[in-house]
């Protein structure tokens, strides 16, 4: 199998941007796996090691996403009855500017989501923001308004999440929901539709990824039904893959090859590689390995030949991604919803009330570290963290910290 794996379709990630560490622009990073390439990222802190916090307006659960010195969020006032974007200064937290992008009747949602769950994207240019039936918006870093678009009411009472993206001269926005789902690409100068293509009328909450397969470009992207990849020119799609358990809200995770994927509910943890056309279940299908228990949110972290699966009661599993093979599991305890980040062979793992669990893996897993901030109990921590210069930046509901020294 192991040769069988390493001789897997070659898979990389492209994107319009800048891959430099200090500039994470979008959700899950450069290479869209939650990967750092710091070395330098704090292990073990308490409230000494605090550099800054910054109380933010509103509530929300987009992570940080940074480019240079200015770092972009989302939140939500008057329960979801205004969607604001704004921007803080890397260096020391204080608000730059702040922007009203929608006000109207919010949609429903559920209490775990919110109205501004979805992670900013950024080119260095512009920051494009997305809020369900708040619209996809787009800003200049500065904070002017350049364009905003309806992209529907999203019915369903569960609420939206799914990222922007940047491909080229577009931006990717999955609108997964129960009536009228879709998947468009939006000339990210003008807002205007380029392409759109239907998707089967579920809820989801998923975030596209950009991929190079063998020589051409594919946007793969989980969804209640399976994974769809897409022709990111054209929206035409490729292949599609059958999932284990629906609601495919975490994002599938690239490595060595193969989509690492989890179904959101209680089901088969499988791998697919990329690259076929029309349904590619029993093709491309890698492999799968049975996963019972409790719910999966965080989406996987693959760390070398291991990968990490944390599920919502703070169970992990630690899988050989290669074939799947249950390595060792253990109980951390804690309910979690962030996707994982790792850096320096280790896994940094943020339960909702604030601990941050630093995971070396491998057949015995090992907790290096729990760290815990001191948080206001009506804080709860479901954005990921974002490593920046040596810096961890933690966003809870309502405040953003940032723990460590930064590394000029």
């Amino acid at each position: 199998m192991r040769k069988l794996f390493s001789a897997l379709l070659v898979l990389s990630l492209f994107s319009g941007q800048a891959r430099a560490e200090s500039n994470w622009a979008s959700w899950r990073g450069p290479e869209a796996n939650g990967h750092s390439q710091a070395t330098d990222l704090p292990v073990k802190w308490d409230a000494s090691d605090l550099a800054w916090k910054a109380e933010l307006p509103g509530i929300g659960q987009s992570s940080p996403v940074v480019w240079g010195d200015r770092i972009f969020l989302t939140a939500a006032l008057e329960r979801g009855k205004q969607r604001v974007v704004m921007c803080l200064d890397r260096k020391s937290g204080k608000l730059l500017w702040e922007q009203v992008a929608w006000k109207g009747d919010p949609e429903p949602t559920h209490e775990m989501n919110g109205w501004a769950s979805a992670t900013c994207a950024t080119d260095g240019e512009m920051v494009y923001a997305f809020f369900g039936r708040g619209g996809l918006h787009g800003y200049t870093v500065d904070g002017k308004h350049v364009w905003s678009r309806d992209l529907g009411q999203f019915a369903g009472p569960w609420g939206t999440s799914s990222c922007p993206i940047l491909v080229g001269d577009l931006v990717i926005q999955n609108g997964d929901s129960e009536a009228e789902a879709f998947i468009a690409g939006i000339d990210k100068r003008t807002g205007k539709t380029v392409w759109s293509t239907p998707r089967p009328n579920n809820r989801g909450w998923s975030t596209p990824i950009a991929l190079t397969v063998n020589g051409h470009q594919e946007v793969a992207v989980n969804g209640h039904s399976g994974v769809r990849a897409y022709d990111p020119k054209t929206g035409k799609e490729l292949w599609f893959c059958k999932s284990f358990n629906g609601r495919g809200e975490p994002t599938v995770t690239p490595a060595g090859g193969v989509l690492c994927t989890v179904n959101g509910l209680a089901g088969d943890i499988y791998a697919i590689k990329p690259g076929g056309s029309g349904d590619v279940t029993g093709t491309h299908m890698a492999w799968h390995t049975p996963r019972k228990g409790n719910r999966d949110c965080p989406s996987p972290i693959v760390i070398g030949d291991t990968m990490l699966v944390m599920d919502m009661k703070g169970i992990v599993t630690c899988y050989q991604p290669s074939t799947g093979k249950e390595l060792a599991k253990q109980r951390i305890g804690g309910n979690f919803s962030a996707s994982p980040i790792a850096a320096n062979g280790l896994a940094y793992f943020i339960s909702e009330d604030g601990s941050t669990y630093v995971i070396r893996p491998g057949s015995k897993l090992e907790v290096v570290a729990e760290n815990k901030l001191k948080a206001a109990q009506e804080e709860i921590f479901r954005a990921s963290i974002t490593p920046s210069n040596g810096q961890l930046l933690i966003r809870s509901t309502n405040t953003l910290y940032a723990v460590g020294k930064r590394a000029e």
